[in-house]
C-alpha cells in the first residue's frame, strides 16, 4: 500500500500541486479564473517555455546551456538593428537572428566537444560576450525609430508590420480575439520537440547519451555531432524567443531579457517533476513553464511585493526537485 502511495505521489504529486495553485489563487483573487487571465498567463510564459524547451534539449544531453537568455536578447537587438538602423525588410532580419542562434549554439556544442571545456564555462563565457557584443553597436542604448545616431543623424528604419504581426497578432478565440500568436508558436515548438525526443531515434539517441555517453560512443553513435545539435536547437529556439520579444514590444530594449535565463532554466528543472519522469522532457518544460506563469500571476494579482517573486520561484524549484528525487531514490530503496 505504501508503495502504492509513494508511485502515485512521484507521478501525480506536482500536478496535484499545480491544480491546488490554480484553485487557491482562483479562491484568493477576483478574475483570475476569467479566460483573459488565463491567456495573459499563457502570453506571459510562451517565450520563457520556448527558451526553456533548448534548455532541455541540452539537458537530455547532459549539457546545460546558460547562454540562452543572452542569445534571446542578442536576438531581439539584431532584429531591431537590422530593420531601425539597417532598414531591412522582416524576413532579412528573422533569418538573420536564427542565423545567429544557430552559429552560438554551433560555438557553444565545438567548445565542449572539441576543446573540452565544461559546459557551464563555455556557455557562461559565450553569455558574458553576447553581453557586451549586444550593447556595442549603440554604445548600450535601445533601439527606436527615431533615435539618435549621433553627427545629427536619426534612424529613419521601422519595424515591419509583418514583423510586428509575429509577436502581436491574436486568433479569434470562441470570446473575443483571444489567442495570441506567441503562444501559437510555443505549443508548435513543445509539440515538435515532444515528438522528437520521445518518438525518433534521434531522440532516443540524444537520452542514451545523457544516460551513459560512453556506452553510446562504443555502440557507434556520434556523441560529438548530438550534443553540438543539441546546442543549436537551444541557440534557434532562444532566438526565436528574441524575436518574438522584439516583436511585441516594437523596439530593441537592452534590458528586456535579464529574467529569460532564470525562468526558463526554473521551467526546465520543474519538469524533471512532473508525472515522475526525473529526467528532462518536453511536456514536464512546457508544464513547469506554465507553473511558473501561473505562480508570478497569482502573486502579481495578489500585489505581493515584486522582490519576493524570485525568492519564491526559487523555494519551488528546490521544493520539486527535493521532492521529485528524495522520493524517486526512497522508492528505489524500497525495491532493492
Amino acid at each position: 500500500m505504501n508503495d502504492r502511495l509513494l508511485d502515485f505521489a512521484i507521478k501525480y504529486g506536482f500536478l496535484i500541486l499545480l491544480f491546488g495553485l490554480i484553485v487557491f489563487f482562483s479562491l484568493a483573487t477576483n478574475g483570475f479564473s476569467s479566460p483573459r487571465s488565463a491567456v495573459f498567463v499563457l502570453q506571459s510564459v510562451a517565450i520563457t517555455g520556448i527558451l526553456a524547451l533548448g534548455v532541455t534539449c541540452t539537458l537530455v544531453v547532459d549539457g546545460f546551456d546558460l547562454s540562452i537568455g543572452a542569445v534571446a536578447t542578442s536576438a531581439l537587438m539584431l532584429s531591431a538593428y537590422s530593420m531601425v538602423i539597417l532598414e531591412q525588410s522582416a524576413f532579412v532580419a528573422v533569418v538573420l537572428c536564427l542565423l545567429m542562434g544557430a552559429v552560438v549554439g554551433l560555438v557553444n556544442g565545438l567548445l565542449i566537444v572539441r576543446f573540452r571545456v565544461p559546459d557551464l564555462l563555455a556557455t557562461l563565457g559565450i553569455m558574458f560576450l553576447l553581453i557586451g557584443l549586444q550593447r556595442i553597436p549603440t554604445q548600450g542604448n535601445s533601439i527606436a525609430t527615431g533615435m539618435s545616431l549621433g553627427n545629427g543623424v536619426v534612424a529613419e528604419g521601422t519595424f515591419s508590420k509583418a514583423f510586428l504581426w509575429i509577436g502581436r497578432h491574436r486568433f479569434d478565440l470562441f470570446i473575443e480575439r483571444l489567442l495570441p500568436m506567441p503562444v501559437v508558436i510555443f505549443l508548435v515548438i513543445a509539440v515538435l520537440i515532444w515528438l522528437f525526443l520521445g518518438f525518433t531515434r534521434h531522440g532516443r539517441m540524444m537520452y542514451a547519451i545523457g544516460s551513459n555517453e560512453r556506452a553510446s560512443a562504443l555502440v557507434g553513435a556520434s556523441v560529438n555531432r548530438y550534443k553540438i545539435a543539441a546546442y543549436m536547437i537551444s541557440g534557434v529556439t532562444a532566438s526565436i524567443g528574441g524575436i518574438l520579444l522584439a516583436a511585441r514590444l516594437g523596439r530593441g530594449d537592452i534590458a528586456s531579457g535579464n529574467n529569460l535565463l532564470l525562468d526558463s532554466v526554473a521551467a526546465a528543472l520543474i519538469g524533471f517533476a512532473v508525472l515522475g519522469a526525473a529526467r528532462p522532457n518536453a511536456f514536464g518544460t512546457a508544464i513547469g513553464a506554465l507553473f511558473v506563469g501561473i505562480l508570478l500571476q497569482g502573486m502579481t494579482m495578489m500585489n505581493a511585493p515584486y522582490y519576493t517573486q524570485d525568492f519564491v520561484k526559487g523555494a519551488v524549484l528546490v521544493a520539486a526537485l527535493v521532492f521529485t528525487f528524495y522520493l524517486s531514490s526512497r522508492r528505489s530503496g524500497a525495491r532493492r
